[in-house]
């Protein structure tokens, strides 16, 4: 039987951190330093710079996962990368990475859209990939440059996001790796956390901002969280 074993891991932030003090000047935010690490506990964040999006932050983190796994570009047959920030409306950012690594040997490189869990979902997709028996090496990624959509007049959300990326080797092997995982979700919760816009005509129709019910999205994560965390660990016998 084959499974899938995490090979190598990789990350990248860009450019220097910028603490609470530092945002709150640049961007005239009306907090502090002392209401947000309260409330959150982050004392920094990292933003892209100008020019650069997910792929470039992709492909370092990418870069970083096959050094990790001792692996080469090529020898990467299927590539995923999560993101709610693509580069473009298409083509996809993971085929935008493929071009970037090089990589010519006609891997399946496509997108997953599901925003704070995208990465557990791109990961669980690319184990089924390697199980089936159809792909052997992936290089699955998230990456976001959610500065593109923050509202700096929002307090409440602007202080909680940043940019970076993760990338992972998943490779087939013969002893489980990866022992369970359980994905779901409910759409009937769309409206706590959301960007609701889009493009039409060349214009930016809707809202274009990141909009979040904090207190919603709290009370509904603790629960639906504990919950999957109990439900993998008794498909893996745990």
């Amino acid at each position: 039987m084959t499974y899938s074993r995490i090979a190598g891991t990789g990350s990248f932030l860009p450019g220097d951190p910028i603490d609470n003090a530092s945002l709150i000047a640049d961007r005239g935010i009306d907090s502090s330093d002392a209401w947000i690490v309260e409330r959150t506990g982050i004392k920094a964040r990292h933003f892209a710079p100008e020019g650069v999006g997910s792929s470039d932050l992709a492909l370092e983190a990418s870069r970083r996962a096959l050094d990790a796994a001792g692996r080469v570009a090529g020898d990467v047959d299927l590539i995923i990368v999560a993101t709610s920030t693509p580069d473009f409306v298409f083509p996809s950012t993971a085929a935008l990475l493929q071009a970037k690594l090089g990589i010519t040997n006609g891997a399946a490189a496509f997108d997953l859209q599901a925003v704070c869990s995208g990465f557990a979902y791109a990961l669980s997709v690319a184990d089924k990939f390697i199980r089936s028996g159809s792909h052997r090496c992936a290089l699955v990624v998230g990456a976001e440059v959610f500065s593109r959509i923050l509202d700096w007049n929002d307090r409440g959300t602007c202080v909680l996001f940043g940019d970076g990326a993760g990338a992972v080797v998943l490779e087939a092997a013969e002893e489980p790796g990866i022992l369970s995982a359980a994905l779901h979700a409910d759409g009937r919760h769309a409206g706590i956390l959301s960007v609701p816009g889009q493009l039409c005509g060349g214009k930016p129709i809707g809202d274009p901002f990141l909009r979040m019910d904090g207190q919603a999205v709290f009370k509904f994560a603790v629960r639906v969280l504990a919950e999957v965390a109990e439900e993998v660990l008794v498909a893996a016998g745990l």
